[in-house]
């Protein structure tokens, strides 16, 4: 089996599910409180396990109660945690989210020990990173601590993902060590400076970031569905029809399945649909962790 190794964020969810979201400086009313277990590199690790495949999480928690509560979620998954790594002074970092009942939403991160991920870890875990098929990566963790990743890959052949969420400047150097990058629509315009809002202009952005260096471009459009951009042309994945009660988990637990899927044998296109089909049945729960799909789930989904 292909190893898949993810360098990401944990944190824990503080969510508030409102029928719609307010304005500035306006108070709206939530339906329902939940606080749950998250991150983007946890989530994406949990659809990668949940899909059958090999994975290990390089992160960074507080000595806390958080922190502490996520190994033993993560250890029940069938995650690797040979370098989840504690913070001995910043607490594990906390997610504030607001999503509505279209599954549009606000997220806010305090980071805590995830921005102290730094190269030192990141050399801790080189043994993981180097025997990796593919490392697949989100960009809640220290710019600098990433670009150093794609270095150490370089080294050693192992294909780069990236899903540049939070979005922000990107620099070159990174760039130019990312073979796949998912970006979702909102995120592709920033990138690009092309709204992003139809087939168009998610092949015009594509187009963008391919000039940039990266050989492959996902661009994940929410109820449209994917735009695959690869050497060979551009592949439309429509999206699967269900009724959105929680978008939440849907970009992690995309780019995670689509990470097996590659680690699969299956080529890009292939794997965004397998990945389409998981964010769909995501949406269609309430949650983050608790709403990313089991293997025969996705398989039963046509």
């Amino acid at each position: 089996m292909k190893r898949i190794v993810i360098i990401g964020s944990s944190n824990i969810d503080m969510i508030i599910h409102c029928d719609r979201l307010p304005v500035q400086g306006q108070i709206v009313a939530g339906r329902q409180f939940a606080m749950k277990s998250g991150g983007k590199g946890a989530n994406q690790a949990i659809a990668v396990a949940r899909m059958g495949g090999s994975v290990a999480l390089v992160t960074k928690i507080g000595n806390d109660l958080f922190g502490k509560q996520s190994l033993e979620l993560y250890e029940s998954e069938g995650i690797a945690l040979d370098y989840v790594f504690s913070d001995p002074d910043l607490p594990s970092s906390i997610g504030l989210i607001m999503s509505d009942s279209l599954g549009e939403k606000y997220i806010s991160i305090a980071q805590g020990a995830i921005r102290n991920l730094t190269v030192e870890d990141i050399d801790r875990a080189r043994p993981a990173i180097e025997r990796a098929d593919y490392l697949l990566m989100e960009l809640e963790i220290p710019l600098e601590t990433a670009e150093y990743v794609t270095r150490i890959a370089a080294e050693h052949g192992v294909t780069v993902i990236l899903n540049p969420s939070p979005v922000q400047a990107i620099s070159p150097e990174l760039l130019r060590g990312v073979h796949i990058i998912i970006p979702n629509k909102t995120e592709a315009s920033l990138l690009t400076g092309i709204l992003v809002d139809d087939w168009a202009s998610a092949r015009k952005a594509a187009d963008s970031i391919r000039e940039k260096g990266v050989e492959t471009v996902v661009v994940t459009l929410g109820s449209k569905g994917a735009l695959v951009r690869t050497a060979d042309g551009y592949y439309e994945i429509p999206a699967v029809k269900v009724e959105t009660v929680d978008a939440t988990a849907a970009g992690d637990t995309f780019c995670g399945v689509f990470c097996v899927g590659l680690s699969e044998g299956m080529d890009v296109v292939a794997a965004a649909r397998m990945a389409n089909r998981a964010a769909a049945l995501s949406v269609s729960r309430l949650g983050s962790q608790e709403a990313i799909p089991y293997r025969a789930e996705v398989e039963r989904m046509k």
